[in-house]
C-alpha cells in the first residue's frame, strides 16, 4: 500500500519480488517481473547502461546508490523515476539482498526541463540583444558576461569573471572615473551611468555608454548589479565632427568679416580721416586762442570740446571695426534694439554708398520690438546684405532701402532692397550655396554664413526679385518675447 514501487533483488541483482504498484505500472506479471530480462524490458535503453554500471559498482563495494532513469509503463510511455537501492548485509558485511524503491518524478523533471528551457531561452535573448550585458555581485565582483561582451573583448568566460577583468578592458584615463562612479553607487545603491572607452579584442578602444542597475532584496540591500554597455563610438565621432565643423564655420565667418573689411578699407580710412583732421584743426585753433594776449579762454574751451567730440566719433568708428574683426569671442545673445543696429550699419556704409552715388533710406517703425540675438552676428548679416546691395549698384548707382516691421507671425522681418542687377535668372536660390558668387572677387561664403547665422537664431533668410529692378533680401528673427517663450 505504500505510494512507491518496491522491488527486491538477490545479491547478484536477480529480481525476486515486485509490489503491486510496480506490477500495475509496468503491466508485468509477478512471474515476468522475476525474470532475468525484466529490468531490460522496462528501462529506457539510454538509461539501462547507466543503471547496470551503477549496480555493478554497488555490488563490488556494497553501498547504497541512487539514480534517475526512465521506465516504460503498461501504456508504452516512459516516465522519470528516482531509483534508490539499499543493501541488506549479514554479520560479515556480505550483501544478502537489495531492497529498492522507484519514486515517480516525471512532473519534477518536466518542471526542471521547463526551467532549463526558460534559462536557455533567456540566455539566448541576453546573448543576441545588441548590447554587451554583464552581472556583478554587490561588491562589483564580475559574475557573468554575455556572448556579445565576450566576442567584443576577446575574453573567455573565466577571464571575464576575474577580479581584473574591468581594469584589463577600460581605458586607463576612464577607469578611475568608472570606479569612482561605482563606489558612489555602492554606497547609495543608486543606478549608475558613465561613458568610457573599452578595448576590443583587436586592441582598439571604442566609446561605450555604461549603465548599471541594482537588484535589491526586500530590505533594500543590493544583491546584484546588472549592467549594459552600448557602443556610442559613432555618436562621439559625430559630436567631434560637429564641433570641428562648428569651429570651421566660425573661422569662415571671421574670414568673411575680414574680407568685407578689406572691401571697406578705403572708404573707412576716409571716414576716420575726417574726425582726426577735424580734431587736429580744432586743437590748433585752441592753441591759437590760448596764445592771444590776453588768452581767449572761452573760445579755446569751445575748440577743445570740438576736439573731444571729433575724437569720440573716431573711437566709435574704430570700435565698430574691432567688433567685426574680433575672433574667438563666443556668441553672446542679448536684448538687441534692431533699429539701433540698423542705424550703426547705415553710418558705417554711408561713405561707401556715397562713393558710388547710391542713396540710402530706411522705413523703420519708431516702436519696433527688440530681438534676442548676438549683436556682432546680426551686424555681420546686415553688413553682408547691405554690401551686396551696394555692389549690385556699383556701376549704375541707385537706391538701397532698409525696412523693418513686425510680421503677422509675431517675428521681426528685416528687408534690404536694391535697384541693381537682380537675381540669377535660373535657380536664384543657388546664391545661398557655399562658394557660389556672382562677384569676380567674391568668396561665395557671405550669404551661406548669413543664412546659417539667421537659422541659428530661429529665423530664416531668403531673396525675392523686385517687380521692376533689383532684388530684396529678407530675414526674420524671433522677438524677445518669442525667444524667451
Amino acid at each position: 500500500m505504500i505510494p512507491q514501487q518496491v522491488f527486491v533483488f538477490d545479491a547478484d541483482w536477480s529480481p525476486l519480488f515486485a509490489n503491486r504498484r510496480e506490477l500495475e505500472y509496468t503491466g508485468l506479471t509477478l512471474h515476468e517481473a522475476q525474470s532475468k530480462d525484466a529490468v531490460a524490458r522496462i528501462f529506457h535503453p539510454e538509461d539501462l547502461k547507466r543503471l547496470e554500471a551503477a549496480r555493478e559498482l554497488a555490488r563490488s563495494d556494497g553501498v547504497p546508490f541512487e539514480m534517475e532513469a526512465r521506465i516504460r509503463g503498461r501504456d508504452g510511455v516512459y516516465r522519470w523515476f528516482l531509483i534508490r537501492d539499499n543493501p541488506l548485509c549479514d554479520e560479515q558485511g556480505r550483501v544478502l539482498r537489495w531492497y529498492g524503491t522507484r519514486t515517480d518524478i516525471e512532473d519534477r523533471k518536466r518542471a526542471e526541463e521547463r526551467v532549463r528551457h526558460s534559462e536557455a531561452e533567456l540566455r539566448e535573448i541576453i546573448d543576441i540583444i545588441p548590447q554587451q550585458v554583464f552581472v556583478f555581485d554587490a561588491n562589483w565582483n564580475p559574475l557573468f558576461a554575455n556572448r556579445r561582451e565576450l566576442e567584443y573583448s576577446g575574453l573567455t568566460p573565466q577571464e571575464a569573471q576575474s577580479k581584473d577583468a574591468v581594469a584589463r578592458m577600460v581605458h586607463p584615463d576612464d577607469l578611475k572615473k568608472l570606479q569612482a562612479a561605482r563606489d558612489r553607487a555602492r554606497s547609495d545603491g543608486a543606478p549608475n551611468e558613465t561613458e568610457a572607452r573599452v578595448r576590443g579584442k583587436d586592441g582598439v578602444y571604442r566609446w561605450f555608454l555604461i549603465r548599471d542597475n541594482p537588484l535589491r532584496d526586500e530590505q533594500g540591500h543590493v544583491l546584484r548589479w546588472y549592467g549594459t554597455r552600448t557602443d556610442i563610438e559613432d555618436r562621439k565621432r559625430a559630436e567631434k565632427e560637429h564641433e570641428r565643423l562648428r569651429q570651421l564655420e566660425l573661422d569662415l565667418a571671421h574670414m568673411n568679416r575680414v574680407s568685407m573689411l578689406g572691401e571697406l578699407a578705403a572708404s573707412l580710412s576716409h571716414e576716420l580721416k575726417q574726425p582726426i583732421s577735424a580734431a587736429i584743426t580744432n586743437a590748433n585753433t585752441s592753441l591759437r586762442w590760448m596764445k592771444r594776449e590776453p588768452p581767449n579762454v572761452e573760445q579755446a574751451r569751445e575748440a577743445a570740446m570740438r576736439v573731444v567730440k571729433d575724437g569720440t566719433r573716431a573711437v566709435e568708428i574704430i570700435d565698430r571695426l574691432r567688433s567685426f574683426y574680433r575672433k574667438g569671442a563666443p556668441p553672446e545673445r542679448e536684448l538687441v534694439d534692431v533699429n539701433e543696429v540698423l542705424g550703426e550699419m547705415l553710418d558705417l556704409l554711408r561713405t561707401e554708398a556715397n562713393r558710388y552715388s547710391i542713396a540710402m533710406r530706411t522705413e523703420l517703425p519708431v516702436q519696433l520690438a527688440k530681438a534676442t540675438a548676438d549683436r556682432v552676428q546680426l551686424q555681420q548679416v546686415l553688413l553682408n546684405l547691405m554690401l551686396n546691395g551696394i555692389e549690385a549698384m556699383r556701376d549704375s548707382g541707385g537706391e538701397l532701402t532698409v525696412r523693418a516691421q513686425l510680421g503677422g507671425d509675431g517675428q521681426l522681418m528685416i528687408s534690404v532692397s536694391d535697384t541693381g542687377v537682380g537675381l540669377p535668372a535660373e535657380n536664384p536660390d543657388q546664391i545661398f550655396t557655399a562658394f557660389f558668387s556672382t562677384k569676380p572677387q567674391g568668396s561665395g561664403m557671405g550669404l551661406t554664413i548669413s543664412r546659417s547665422i539667421v537659422e541659428a537664431h530661429g529665423g530664416r533668410l531668403w531673396a525675392t526679385a523686385n517687380p521692376v529692378q533689383g532684388a530684396t533680401f529678407h530675414f526674420t528673427l524671433p522677438t524677445a518675447n518669442e525667444a524667451h517663450a
